[in-house]
């Protein structure tokens, strides 16, 4: 199963990715900015999503076509 980012980049587990657009968290008031990094990503069963932890939410899942391999 290959896992691509918005620009066609194969994505890994431990990678690094930027968010291309600001993403509003459900559940919570919290809006992450464009530009933010998610480091050490890991790979789910579904080739569009992944999960990863940044400053402010933990165990956050983001869908692939938001983000950039850093």
């Amino acid at each position: 199963m290959d896992v691509k980012d918005s620009n066609g980049n194969l994505l890994a587990d431990g990678d690094s990715v930027s968010l291309i657009k600001d993403l509003k968290v459900k559940g919570t008031s919290v809006t992450l900015k464009r530009g933010t990094i998610a480091k050490n990503i890991r790979l789910t069963d579904d080739p569009e999503e992944v999960e990863c932890n940044v400053d402010k939410v933990k165990g956050l899942v983001l869908k692939t076509c938001f983000l950039k391999k850093a």
